[in-house]
């Protein structure tokens, strides 16, 4: 990848490398997955394959059908409705895990930004760049989105430097200057290492615990990734639960109804419905609001 900036060869490699991973991850095995009485492509669940608490998604894994790329947009084509009769309907969470850290954490700047209907990323870049929000080009935009999620997930300078191609000095920088302006944020992310280094575990908003078997080790990789647990476990764990509860709810709402629409996929934020066109209209408010209130 550093290479491919210097070089023709590096990236046409690049390119096959994506092509053949498109070719045999889903062109080919897709296939193979064809269900031979229903002629659909059914995938399975499992509730435990993730410590997060999300759903994981085997044999074949539809929880990663690409979007990002032209090519993986063509590989989604394939997923239609079951017939002329039928719409598929997509409802997904937007931004929650930012929504759950703003709200967990109670920080100013972010519970603002999302009560007032902001863009999350260019509050965030407002805040960082030190400038007004009407002033954020796409670039800081970019690096404040980048920020957001590195800060969710425990990143540390080394991997913002590599994601943003910055320098470490320049990465450093905007970690700190991240923090001080999301003071709140910080102090969550503080308060839950110290509470799992003193219980041994951290845990969802409902409860749910993670063991965390090297919160306290003398190894510092081995510490250093359990506490990347501990700030990150309450936060896409919470989301795990929360979208879970919406899916039995739903579920149960749907056969109250006696409704012919059926819940197909969760793809950890979203879900996926198969429904009658006729049917739309007085579903799509019952998955709005069971997945709003859950």
């Amino acid at each position: 990848e550093d290479l491919a900036t210097e070089h023709e060869l590096p990236a046409r490699v690049l390119d096959w490398r994506q092509l053949s991973k498109l070719k045999s991850t889903y062109t080919d095995a897709l296939q193979t997955h064809i269900n031979a009485d229903t002629g659909r492509v059914h995938t399975s669940y499992s509730i435990t394959g993730a410590s997060t608490g999300r759903l994981s998604s085997t044999d074949p894994n539809l929880q990663n059908i690409p979007m990002r790329t032209p090519q993986g947009r063509e590989i989604r084509k394939a997923f239609v409705p079951r017939n002329a009769d039928h719409i598929l309907i997509a409802s997904d969470y937007s931004q929650i895990e930012l929504r759950l850290v703003a709200a967990l954490s109670g920080d100013t700047g972010m519970v603002d930004a999302f009560q007032n209907g902001r863009d999350i990323h260019t509050a965030t870049a407002a805040l960082i760049f030190d400038g007004p929000f009407e002033d954020v080009d796409r670039t800081q935009r970019n690096q404040a989105k980048t920020i957001n999620f590195a800060i969710l997930y425990g990143a540390g300078s080394q991997r913002l430097m590599q994601e943003l191609e910055i320098s470490r000095k320049e990465a450093s920088d905007l970690i700190k200057n991240y923090y001080e302006r999301f003071a709140g944020l910080k102090e969550f992310m503080s308060t839950s290492v110290a509470t799992a280094k003193e219980e041994g575990y951290t845990s969802t908003l409902l409860g749910r615990k993670r063991t965390l078997r090297d919160i306290n080790s003398k190894s510092g990789l081995a510490r250093s990734l359990a506490e990347r647990m501990a700030m990150n476990t309450p936060i896409q764990g919470t989301a795990a639960d929360m979208i879970k509860i919406a899916m039995i709810r739903i579920d149960a709402a749907l056969r109250e109804g006696g409704f012919k629409t059926q819940m197909i996929l969760q793809v950890h934020d979203e879900l996926v419905f198969d429904a009658p066109k006729d049917e739309v209209d007085r579903v799509v408010p019952i998955i709005e609001e069971l997945m709003r209130e859950a």
